[in-house]
């Protein structure tokens, strides 16, 4: 069926929600709402305008250090991937990175470079990174050494194998990556707002929880959750657009 994945991501949605509904009416808590209040306080915040300047503070150092981030990660990636030297360099870097406790370094960051966007961004980027330059390497790694050996029997030169070979083969695995980075981005981007400084849509959170205004906390957390799904399905369609026909990539030899 061409829709069945359409269907089956609506059903998923459904039973979730139902559950959320269920469980606010049961209650499990006095402090979980129901689906239907989070989305009428989600709407209230909608049309008063407060949820726009919320993501206005949120959406400057996630897209900053996103783009930071995927550039960057995927270069390094790349370098890492072809080099074995660099590979034994680099690797144990981001490996510490993804498995450190982000809680620990945020006071160090904030020593250093203050309260303000640069804190929020370096935040970012150390959730998202790590993930994007070791999918990136271990991509570039698992090419197919035949297709290599078959692209340089025609002669082809170093930088036509890394665009027509390597970064073709290499894209599910890059993409799915980048994927995971984004999503990290975006819970990076909410911890910094948390625990540095309380703006955007971290202040909502923060300031709802005080008040015991539940409704409203619930949706500035599923606002995010939104936004992130959403991105994460326009990356999956950027993917198909780029590299069409070439989803499924290379594991093996």
């Amino acid at each position: 069926m061409k829709n069945r994945s359409l269907y089956l991501k609506l059903l998923s949605a459904a039973i979730v929600f139902g559950a959320w509904e269920i469980a606010g009416r049961i209650p499990v808590s006095y402090a979980f709402p129901t689906f239907i209040d989070s989305m009428l306080a989600l709407f209230r915040m909608i049309f008063d305008g407060s949820m726009f300047v919320a993501y206005g503070e949120t959406l400057r150092p996630l897209v900053v250090g996103v783009a930071i981030s995927a550039i960057t990660g995927i270069g390094l990636g790349l370098w890492i991937g072809l080099s074995s030297r660099f590979d034994w360099l680099f690797s144990p870097i981001f490996i510490v990175m993804q498995a450190a406790p982000l809680a620990a370094l945020i006071p160090i960051l904030v020593m250093v470079y203050g309260i303000g966007l640069t804190s929020k961004v370096f935040v970012v980027c150390i959730m998202a990174m790590p993930v994007i330059v070791l999918n990136t390497a271990s991509a570039v790694r698992n090419t197919p050494g035949s297709l290599k050996e078959m692209a340089r029997s025609f002669q082809a030169r170093d930088s036509d194998v890394l665009l027509k070979i390597i970064l073709p083969a290499a894209s599910p695995v890059i993409f799915s990556g980048l994927r995971l980075g984004v999503s990290a981005g975006f819970i990076g981007a909410i911890l910094s707002e948390l625990k540095i400084t309380p703006t955007g849509v971290g202040d909502i959170i923060t300031y709802s929880r005080s008040i015991a205004d539940y409704p409203s906390m619930y949706a500035a957390i599923f606002s995010i959750i939104l936004l992130a799904v959403i991105f994460l399905n326009l990356l999956e369609k950027l993917e198909n657009v780029l590299f069409e026909g070439n989803n499924r990539g290379y594991v093996s030899d």
